[in-house]
Formats: structure tokens, sequence, C-alpha cells
């Protein structure tokens, strides 16, 4: 996931002027060159550190909780969770205008959205599937609590889970 948020964001910076709009699919999907110094839909623009310091944090909180992972739904979520907040930290260490307090590149504009990259959409995804963990009962680091049995999201009615110990 960063490899591919760092990818994105070279191609962006290299084909993209900003404040020009290029249509991608119509109008569904633009593309636009934006520097974020703020979080999403730009809020706290003045407080660019803390929200270095804030995604640093949610790295290292993933990766010291990684031995106690047992759920493919939780791998699944704090990867992608991981890889956005490491792409986004990436721009805030090493963009301009300096250390912790760089701009992150947002590029991707749908209608009536803010501007985004793909980062961001890897940290909304890990939400949904949190939100969705949670609601199956899936624990971080046991099998689910609902009574499927079943940890991994199911394909049909008829698929029987085999687990071996």
């Amino acid at each position: 996931m960063w490899a591919g948020d760092q990818a994105t964001k070279r191609w962006a910076l290299a084909s993209l002027t900003p404040g020009q709009i290029r249509p991608f699919l119509g109008e569904v999907l633009q593309f636009t060159l934006v520097f974020n110094p703020g979080a999403a839909f730009s809020l706290g623009t003045g407080i660019t550190p803390v929200f270095t310091f804030a995604m640093a944090a949610v790295a290292v909180a993933i990766l010291v909780s990684l031995r106690r992972l047992n759920s493919r739904w939780w791998a699944l979520a704090l990867g992608l969770l991981l890889g956005g907040a490491l792409g986004n930290l990436t721009d805030r260490l090493l963009r301009p205008p300096g250390f912790a307090h760089g701009h992150v590149v947002d590029f991707l504009m749908l209608p009536h959205w803010p501007v985004f990259n793909v980062a961001d959409s890897a940290i909304v995804t890990a939400a949904a599937l949190i939100a969705l963990a949670a609601f199956r009962g899936i624990d971080f680091d046991a099998n689910p609590k609902s009574s499927t049995g079943a940890d991994e999201p199911s394909t049909g009615p008829d698929v029987e889970v085999n687990r071996r110990g």
C-alpha cells in the first residue's frame, strides 16, 4: 500500500499542475494536484506536526500489536491503516515545507468531495473494515463472538469453514 501511494504521488507531481483539473472519468473522477498541510477536509492546517506525531503513533501501535493479531479481517484492516498512515507520514516527514511540517500530496477528486490520495482511500477502507469487524463481533486476537463461528467473510450460505489447530 505504501509503495502504491508513493508511486501515484510521484506520478501526480510529474504529470499534474497545481490548480488545473484533468478529467479522467468525465466529472466522476478527475485529477488535480493539491498540497494539504492539514488533515481530512484540510482541517487543522496550523497543527501539521500534531498530525505527523499522530500518524507515527498509529504506525507504532499497529506494529506493536501485530504479535497478538489472530484475525484476517483485522490483518487486512490494520495493513491498510498502516500503509495509509505511512504513506501520508512519508509526505509529512520528507516534503516541503520541511521535516514534520510537510504537506500531503492529494490528487484524486470526486464530485462534492475533498481532494484525496491513495493513502487516504486505504485509511477510509480500513475504518470501514474495522467497523464491520466490530459489528460482526470479530475480536482482534480471538475468534468471532458471532453465532456463525467464521472469522472470514462468507462467500455464500453453503461455505463451510475448516479450522485446524
